[in-house]
Formats: C-alpha cells, structure tokens, sequence
C-alpha cells in the first residue's frame, strides 16, 4: 500500500474538503467485516476501508490536479435509485453533526444524500442531538438553527418528514411548540431507558408524533476516533489536521416488502484552517 498511500497523503495535504461515501453496503462483498459488534466499530471499519479502497485506485491525472475537494469512495459499491422504482422505496437517513456548529452542514448533508443515491427528495431525516459541552443540558437554543433549515428543505421540497432523537417530553413539547414543520418522529435510545416514558408516551399520542427506537451511543463518531482511522489507512499524513464535520446514515427500503435493499454511510470532514 506503500505508494498508494503515498498519493493519498499528497492529496489529503493539499485539500481543504473530504467527501467520504461508502456506497451501498450491501454490495461490499469481500470488504465486508461480517459481524460488527457495535455501530462505532461498523462505521470506523467503513471508514477505513473506503480510504484504502479510494486510496488504491487513485489515478495518475487525479495527483496532478490536486483537487480542493476530494471525493473518496468505494467505486463499485454505488449504486443509485432506478427511477421507475422511486416511489416503492422508503429513503430514509440520520444526521450526526459531528464537529460543525453551521447549520448549513444541514442542508449539505442532504444535498449530497440526495445527488449519491439520484434522488430528487428524501422520505425522513432525523437529526441525532448537536453535540453540546459536557454538563450542559440540550435545549431548544441549540436545536433551532438546525431545525430552521430541515424546515427549510421541507419546504423546498427536499425531504418529506423530519424528526428527531433522544428528546424528552419537555424537550420535544418545547420544540412542537415553536417549529412551523413539526417532528413526525422521536426516537429513543432503550439502553437508557427500557419503557418508554409514560409521559413522552402521552404527548407524542396526542400530537401523532411517532416514538422509534434506536441503539446508537452518544457519540457515534469523535473526533478522535475519525481521526486515528485516517492515520491507519494513509499513515503518510497530519490526521489531527482533518476534523469530520457531519457525517449521515441512509438506508432504502422497499415499502411493499420491508426488505433494505441499500444502506451506507456518508461523510465531510475539513482541514483545519483552511
């Protein structure tokens, strides 16, 4: 990997922006680790693999352009939506904001969600809590911004429902109070809290706002840990240099069947200071 990786430094020391996308999962083949134990420990082996993958096909024309942005992925695992079988799939996604405090991270995400899977709209985005200083207590203050612009692509017609995770019934009361596009969804983490809280329970039956479950740690993805599996797969460059900014789940489901025909993951990260 010596000389790939070579490049792959070259590249990464003259770019200011990583767009990082797996591709469909499901067509990883021989990539695939075949049970990870945690989400953490999927996306981190993701990452990596994707870095290698992108790093060993790097072209001779692509070093000689050095381009600002650089688009990694796993060539042979992309695979776009067939228009004539939109409407039976279900696209959904997740949104992390990893180490952004602009809301526009928002809009990016989905934009680039829907250009990998040629999609025109998104069926839901739930976006997981921004993440906020130890000790500090989530509050509508720090959702808002990202709310306004989810509300924002609603409106223009990028996604279709939007919802959120890890609220209580104070949090999400407080948010359906003020929002103009309401959540249609809250999802609820049960390693905290094995029965739904009779409460939330309450308020979200009473305004038709969906309770989901999910298992994702508090922290799907650091800093740090984004970083260390940058420095495994092209030892040849500055990781503390590249912070991830956001980084989005998708999954296609075919409505009829229930079966996910795709899933993956999608990722940006900047160079510091540039």
């Amino acid at each position: 990997m010596g000389t790939d990786s070579r490049a792959a430094g070259a590249l990464l020391a003259r770019a200011s922006t990583l767009h990082l996308q797996t591709g469909n999962l499901l067509n990883w083949g021989r990539l695939r680790k075949k049970c990870p134990s945690t989400h953490s420990e999927e996306l981190r082996d993701c990452i990596q693999k994707t870095l290698n993958e992108w790093s060993s096909q790097i072209s001779p024309d692509l070093v000689r352009e050095f381009p600002d942005v650089l688009e990694c992925t796993v060539s042979h695992a992309v695979e776009k939506i067939n228009p004539d079988e939109r409407e039976e799939m279900k696209v959904s996604a997740k949104l992390f904001i990893v180490g952004s405090n602009s809301s526009s991270s928002t809009r990016s995400a989905v934009d680039m969600a829907c250009s990998v899977l040629g999609v025109a709209q998104l069926d839901s985005v739930i976006i997981a809590s921004p993440p906020i200083e130890d000790g500090v207590n989530l509050s509508l203050e720090h959702l808002q911004p990202y709310w306004e612009e989810l509300e924002n692509l609603v409106q223009s017609k990028k996604i279709v429902a939007i919802g959120t995770s890890d609220l209580d019934k104070t949090q999400l009361e407080q948010l359906y109070q003020w929002a103009q596009v309401k959540p249609n969804s809250n999802q609820v983490n049960l390693a905290s809290c094995c029965v739904m809280p009779p409460d939330l329970t309450a308020f979200a039956k009473q305004f038709d706002i969906q309770l989901l479950t999910h298992n994702d740690p508090k922290e799907l993805l650091s800093e740090a840990s984004f970083q260390e599996a940058l420095q495994e797969s092209i030892p040849d460059i500055e990781a503390q240099e590249w912070v991830p900014l956001w980084l989005l789940r998708y999954s296609v489901i075919v409505k009829s069947r229930g079966i996910i025909k795709s899933k993956g993951y999608i990722l940006q990260a900047k160079r510091r200071g540039s």
